[in-house]
């Protein structure tokens, strides 16, 4: 692993956590303590779980994500937290415009709630996705940087 000590990578996730705290762990297991895992939660409840998951700090609410998503070196989450009113209404505008419009590397998982559809995406289950945004994208990109 070519990873710089302290790289800074925000976990966004809402509703009930699920997502963000099976990337925590991913994450966790692959790159241990040389990264900073912060956890970004839509609601206290996605906070916590994801604390629970081994995130380094957490917060909760859209000032929080506004704050702190341009502090980052990478954002990861599902690609609903680009969507304004997505997981019911809880990704406010203000949050996906903080989010699009941060200068970090955003890697996101094709999942959603929404009824929207993206073509060329291959249906996969949670984890596949995750493990490669771990053991391929992120390990890529800052391979390269």
């Amino acid at each position: 692993m070519n990873l710089t000590l302290h790289k800074r990578i925000c976990v966004i996730d809402g509703q009930g956590g699920g997502i963000g705290a099976t990337l925590i762990k991913y994450l966790k297991s692959a790159y241990g303590e040389t990264i900073e895992l912060i956890a970004l939660g839509t609601n206290a409840i996605a906070t916590a779980q994801m604390l629970k998951a081994g995130a380094n700090r957490g917060a909760s609410g859209e000032n929080a994500i506004c704050h702190t998503v341009p502090l980052t070196d990478c954002i990861v989450g599902p690609i609903a937290i680009t969507w304004a009113n997505a997981m019911l209404g809880e990704v406010t505008p203000r949050m996906a415009e903080a989010v699009t419009s941060c200068p970090a590397l955003k890697i996101l998982l094709p999942l959603s709630q929404e009824r929207t559809r993206i073509v060329g995406i291959v249906n996969e289950p949670l984890p596949h996705f995750v493990q490669r945004l771990v053991e391929k994208e992120i390990k890529e990109v800052w391979n390269h940087v």
